[in-house]
């Protein structure tokens, strides 16, 4: 069962994604550093730094965000590939310090970087992806697999895209009628035209605000496998209703309203939360998982506990294995946990049981949409999973760092620094 808990209790927008039961991912536009990644901010080149092939970008957020040479959209005079040929694409090219630009947040900003950004714009719909100043570009969704369903849909696309930009078909387009695509293509123009006013109206900031927890929900997260949405406030209810009308989805007749008090209390939202920014994870089997996170990359430990299991070693291991990759797959999703996860599984001997294991690990991590992939078992019998950057973790827009340790998590031991 598929739940999605919404609350704007505080004046603040925040939704739970529950499966089963258990909480899967939170959504909210009220955190300490909010998520940035997919808005459209206007700025001013600050510095070009041929050293590093890159500029940096003041878009109004204190830190200058990060433009690399690869993600600047090449000027008109560079689109001939006569002079492309003749020239080494370099920032100098490109950009100049005191210039205005227009770029989207790719990675938000951790620690003292700055936000990444690119010039590569990308306005994202239910149905389909617009891709402004890349009029020749047609793309389908890879989980998108059946053959003639992909054949219809690029016809289909080249129809109906605009001549000013590209379009990618996205997968919940292959369970709608023209009519719905077409008009998610609408849509999508007349949000780009709004942007391109909005640019000449002002001198810097945000001109598209991608991460609106509600048009995200909208967007991305409610479908056809959700069985009940529960909001804590009328006006949004109906909103939600009437918008998910509008694109035919089933979602919009399993809206309720709940006005009894905190439903992030009710559902055990608020727990679920603690219970995640702790670095200890017991399972059911009695079995535990110990998540570290470190600057370069975040560690995952898989331990028995208190788990017998079965009469057979192998069989035990394999079991308290499945349990926790099951168990990894939601934490990191949960935890918006990214870049290189190291995970020590119990060692095992039996080369199918770890074929076995990884299956499972791949379906889990399929799942979710941001893109995950895992290679292993090492020499050393580690797994590594790689995983897109795509907002702040959990941690750190719900804690803030110790005081007294700096955020090391441990205190000085008085006693050990006496003088005998």
């Amino acid at each position: 069962m598929k739940q999605i808990i919404i609350t704007t209790r505080n004046n603040q927008i925040r939704a739970a994604i529950l499966e089963q039961g258990k909480l899967m991912e939170i959504l909210d536009d009220g955190a300490r550093e909010s998520r940035l990644a997919g808005s459209i901010f206007k700025g001013k080149v600050m510095s070009v730094v041929p050293g590093m092939q890159a500029a940096f970008v003041d878009i109004g957020l204190g830190k200058n965000a990060f433009l690399y040479v690869g993600d600047v959209v090449m000027s008109e005079q560079f689109q001939d590939e006569n002079i492309l040929s003749k020239i080494i694409p370099t920032i100098e090219n490109f950009l100049r310090e005191g210039q205005d630009i227009v770029v989207q947040v790719i990675r938000d900003s951790v620690g003292n970087k700055g936000a990444r950004v690119t010039t590569n714009l990308t306005l994202s719909g239910r149905f389909t992806v617009l891709l402004p100043g890349k009029s020749e570009y047609l793309g389908i969704s890879r989980r998108i697999v059946d053959k003639e369903k992909r054949q219809y849909l690029l016809k289909l696309a080249k129809k109906l895209k605009p001549d000013h930009a590209g379009i990618i078909i996205r997968t919940l387009a292959a369970e709608v009628e023209e009519k719905e695509i077409e008009e998610d293509i609408q849509r999508l123009c007349v949000l780009q035209k709004q942007i391109e006013e909005r640019k000449d109206r002002i001198n810097k900031g945000m001109l598209y605000n991608g991460n609106d927890p509600v048009i995200r929900l909208l967007r991305d997260i409610i479908d056809d496998s959700v069985d009940e949405i529960i909001v804590d406030n009328g006006d949004l209810a109906q909103f939600l209703r009437e918008n998910l009308k509008k694109v035919g989805s089933a979602a919009a007749g399993k809206i309720w309203t709940n006005f009894k008090g905190s439903l992030f209390d009710y559902y055990q939202v608020n727990q679920e939360i603690k219970n995640a920014l702790q670095a200890r994870v017991t399972l059911a089997s009695g079995a535990y998982l110990v998540i570290e996170p470190t600057e370069a990359l975040t560690v995952i430990d898989v331990n028995s506990g208190k788990f017998t299991g079965h009469k057979v070693v192998e069989d035990t291991i394999l079991s308290i294995n499945l349990e926790a990759a099951l168990e990894i797959g939601r934490q990191i999703r949960l935890r918006n946990l990214s870049g290189i996860i190291i995970i020590d599984f119990i060692d095992m001997e039996r080369e199918n049981d770890w074929e076995i294991l990884l299956d499972c690990l791949n379906q889990t991590l399929a799942k979710e949409k941001t893109k995950a992939k895992v290679f292993g078992p090492t020499k050393l019998g580690l797994v590594e999973i790689t995983r897109k950057k795509e907002g702040q973790t959990l941690a750190a827009r719900y804690t803030v760092p110790c005081r007294e340790c700096e955020g090391k998590g441990w205190i000085w031991d008085s006693k050990a620094f006496e003088s005998n």
